[in-house]
C-alpha cells in the first residue's frame, strides 16, 4: 500500500478514500467464486465455463476474480513499425507471449499471425486470447471500421480460451459490425470459447469545442450495454474522462438522474457508471491502459487500476505501456497493476 501511495503522490487521497455515490452493495464485485457466481446460471456450456474458469485460474491473479491482459495487436491498428519501434524485439511474436508471460498475466490478447506462430509451443503454457478483428489503416482514406482477420474456427483449432473482437459504435459501419460480432460471439459459445469486446466509440459528433465524448461515462456505459447485450462475456473500455455526452451533444435519450444519482465527475463515479451498465458488473469490466506517454506510464498504469477496482471493475488489458519498454520495466508496471488487485487494503468504493 505505501508503494501505490507513493506512486500515485497527490492523488493517493482521493483515489484510495472516496466513497461512491452509486451503492457497492447493488453491485456484483469480482471474487474467486465468479465463474460459478455468475455464469453457471447462465446459458453458457460446460464448455465456456472451463475456458472461462482457466482465464480467471492463471497467473499471479489467479482465483481472485481478476485479470490482468497483455493485449498486442497495434501492429495491425496502428502499423508495426510506429508500434515496435520502442522496443523492435516485440516484432517477434515469441516476446510478446514471454513478456506475458514473465509479467504473471492472465492471458495474452493477439492477433491470428502472433498467436499461430506459436501455438504447439505456448497454447497450453498461457491461455490464447485471438483478436479476430481489426480496423487495418493502410487504407487511405482511414476510416473507422473493423474488418474479420481471422475466423472462430482457426482460434478453436490453435486452442484459444476466447475470442475478442472491437466494435466501433457510433460510427457509420457500427450496425454491421454488431451482426458481424453477435454471430462471431454466438459460434464462439457454441466451440466452448469465451467472448470479450471491444466497447470503443468513433463519431466525429462525439467532438464538440474542446470537448471529446469519445471516453464519456454515458457513452461508454451505453456501449458495454450494447456489448452485453449481444453475448460479451467481458467488456473492455477505456477508462472514462468525463460525463455529459447525450445531454451535451442533444441526442439519443437520457435522464437528469444520470448525471446526480448514478454518477459524479470523480473519476471512481464516471467507472462505476461503466460498471452498472455491464449489467451491475455481471459482465466483467476492464479498462484498457491507454498509449505510453513515457516517465509517466508507472503512475498513469496504477491509478487506471485502482479506479478500475474501486469501481467494481475486473481488471486491466494493457499493451502498450508494457511492450513499448523494456522487458523488465514492461513486468515491473504490470506487476504493480496486478498488486493493486492483490491488495485487499483497496477495497470497492
Amino acid at each position: 500500500m505505501s508503494d501505490i501511495e507513493s506512486i500515485l503522490q497527490d492523488e493517493a487521497d482521493s483515489l484510495l478514500n472516496h466513497q461512491s455515490i452509486y451503492p457497492k452493495e447493488r453491485l456484483h464485485i469480482p471474487s474467486s467464486d465468479w465463474v460459478e457466481r455468475i455464469f453457471q446460471p447462465s446459458d453458457r456450456s460446460v464448455r465456456v465455463l472451463c475456458s472461462l474458469q482457466s482465464l480467471f485460474s492463471h497467473g499471479r491473479l489467479a482465483n481472485t476474480g481478476y485479470v490482468s491482459i497483455l493485449p498486442v495487436d497495434q501492429g495491425v491498428e496502428h502499423s508495426a513499425g510506429a508500434s515496435f519501434a520502442p522496443n523492435p524485439e516485440y516484432f517477434d511474436p515469441e516476446n510478446i507471449i514471454q513478456l506475458a508471460i514473465e509479467g504473471g498475466c492472465s492471458g495474452v490478447a493477439s492477433t491470428m499471425g502472433v498467436l499461430s506462430m506459436l501455438a504447439r509451443k505456448y497454447a497450453h503454457k498461457i491461455p490464447f486470447i485471438l483478436k479476430c478483428n481489426h480496423n487495418e489503416l493502410l487504407s487511405f482514406p482511414n476510416r473507422h471500421d473493423q474488418t474479420l482477420f481471422a475466423s472462430v474456427e482457426q482460434a478453436y483449432e490453435m486452442g484459444c480460451v476466447a475470442v475478442g473482437a472491437t466494435i466501433y459504435f457510433g460510427s457509420e459501419e457500427s450496425r454491421r459490425q454488431i451482426t458481424e460480432v453477435s454471430e462471431l460471439f454466438s459460434m464462439a459459445h457454441s466451440l466452448g470459447m469465451a467472448t470479450i469486446l471491444w466497447c470503443y466509440l468513433r463519431n466525429e459528433h462525439f467532438k464538440t469545442g474542446d470537448k471529446d465524448f469519445h471516453t464519456a461515462a454515458d457513452l461508454t456505459g451505453q456501449a458495454n450495454h450494447l456489448g452485453a447485450t449481444i453475448g460479451a462475456d467481458i467488456v473492455k473500455q477505456k477508462l472514462p474522462t468525463n460525463y455529459g455526452g447525450y445531454s451535451t451533444l442533444k441526442f439519443g435519450k437520457y435522464d437528469d438522474a444520470m448525471y446526480t444519482e448514478l454518477s459524479s465527475s470523480h473519476p471512481i463515479d464516471l467507472c462505476r457508471y461503466q460498471v452498472i451498465n455491464s449489467y451491475d458488473g455481471r459482465i466483467g469490466l476492464i479498462n484498457s491502459g491507454g498509449a505510453s506517454k513515457g516517465a509517466d506510464d508507472h503512475k498513469e498504469a496504477v491509478k487506471t487500476a485502482v479506479i478500475n477496482k474501486r469501481a467494481g471493475g475486473m481488471g486491466l488489458i494493457s499493451g502498450r505501456k508494457a511492450f513499448q519498454k523494456s522487458r523488465q520495466e514492461g513486468i515491473k508496471i504490470l506487476h504493480s497493476i496486478q498488486d493493486v488487485y492483490l491488495d485487499q487494503r483497496i477495497t470497492i468504493a
